[in-house]
Order: structure tokens, then sequence, then C-alpha cells
């Protein structure tokens, strides 16, 4: 069982996810904001971060350069649905950014088990 950190200001997108993953066997901590989600990072331990990129308080490419400059190893999986631009442009960011893997919303429970797996591997 992996401890992954689910981060989105969506409560429907994290309920649904964090059940997708938990239904995998893993045990899932979620985070509303990019504030609270270093705030976890930087006191539990996790396996895996998932994180939007379009948030209020701290957005995701904020939270993935945070993340990277403490923890330089740590697995990220960007997500977005890129608002009124579509997703494209900010995954692209995010990964130059650090993140390992990236998803387009609306994205497939196959595609999202299929990233986990690949990085937890």
């Amino acid at each position: 069982m992996s401890a992954i950190l689910l981060v989105d200001d969506d409560t429907s997108v994290l309920d649904v996810m964090s059940e997708m993953l938990r239904l995998e066997g893993h045990q899932v901590t979620v985070a509303e904001n990019g504030e609270q989600a270093v705030d976890r990072v930087s006191k539990d331990t996790f396996d895996l971060v998932i994180t939007d990129l379009i948030m209020p308080e701290k957005e995701g490419l904020e939270t993935i350069a945070d993340i990277r400059r403490k923890f330089a190893q740590m697995p990220i999986i960007a997500i977005s649905g890129g608002g009124r631009l579509g997703p494209n442009d900010y995954l692209e960011t995010a990964k130059f950014i650090g993140a390992n893997a990236t998803l387009a919303k609306p994205f497939a429970r196959t595609e999202l088990i299929q990233a986990v797996d690949a990085l937890l591997a």
C-alpha cells in the first residue's frame, strides 16, 4: 500500500479520485489547495503526489516547484482541465517544472491507475 497525497480544490474530484485510489489499495490523504499540500508533505511521508494545477491560494505549478525544492525525488502527477485555455500548456509547463506525469481532465480511471502504477513501480 502506498501513501498518496491528492490535491484539488474541487471536493467532488477529491471524493471520486480518492475512492478510485483506495479501491486499488492506496492510503489517500487530501488537500484542497497548494498551501495545505506543501504543509502536509513537510509533516508526513508520501510515496506520490497528485495535484491539480489551477487552484486558489497556491496554484499547482507553484506547489510542484515547492515540493521539488524540498523533496527532489518525490513522484508527482499533474492534472488539469486547463480552464478556458485547455490543459495542454499548463501540463507542459508542469512537466518542465518537475511533474513526472500529466493527465488532462477528464481522464479515465484506467489512465489514472496506469500513471500511478508506473511511478510507484
